[in-house]
């Protein structure tokens, strides 16, 4: 995604929920947004009414916070699901899913999507067989994600399994991390994807 230089905890507290941007520091209480469950600034803790518009707006905001794509890849993905013969909003859900970084996060290979964007970058992981270093990559059903064998040692990979009991995989993906791999076994549906994001509020935004 394009270059964050403000802190990232401000973009949970901006967005009022927990984006977990920051691995492990989200589940202690050196958490920000636990410390100051408020919007950053001056009227941070004012109580603001919202328009339609600008509750559709931060809904956007927040689901390409969580994912970490730029507003040019969100767009690009709002475009495809339209096209589909799924609704509109669980396709895009599915689109976001369904990309190699959060994959590589949600097997439990990266302490959050940031980390798993940067390895799949740097040539930490394999897709069938084959070095894959585009973190926009969209797997299908039956790849084989492997941590390529000279990554296996890294602290930041053992961290993240370890760290992985704090949530759980869900169905439509395997993970085998004795073995380093992880498969995915169908494409995810509406109802494990664990993300609070009201998706209908998005379409609305891009129908205006």
């Amino acid at each position: 995604m394009s270059c964050v230089n403000e802190s990232v905890c401000k973009l949970c507290r901006r967005e009022n929920v927990k984006l977990f941007l920051k691995g492990d520091r989200c589940f202690t209480d050196k958490c920000s947004f636990e410390r100051r469950p408020y919007p950053p600034g001056q009227h941070g803790q004012s109580r603001l009414k919202f328009s339609e518009f600008a509750l559709q707006l931060r809904e956007k905001q927040k689901t390409k916070r969580y994912y970490g794509v730029s507003e040019k890849q969100f767009v690009k993905y709002v475009k495809e699901a339209s096209r589909s013969k799924e609704l509109t909003g669980t396709a895009l859900l599915k689109f976001l899913e369904m990309r190699l970084d959060n994959v590589v996060y949600t097997l439990g290979y990266a302490s959050s999507r940031r980390e798993a964007r940067q390895l799949v970058k740097h040539n930490h992981f394999l897709l069938n067989g084959k070095r894959a270093n585009i973190p926009s990559i969209l797997v299908s059903k039956g790849d084989v994600i492997q941590v390529a064998e000279g990554s296996r040692e890294m602290a930041k990979v053992a961290i993240a399994i370890q760290g992985v009991a704090r949530r759980t995989v869900p169905a439509w993906l395997e993970a085998d991390h004795a073995k380093f791999t992880g498969t995915v076994k169908d494409l995810p549906n509406r109802e494990e994807v664990t993300v609070a994001v009201e998706e209908n509020m998005i379409v609305e935004y891009y129908s205006r």
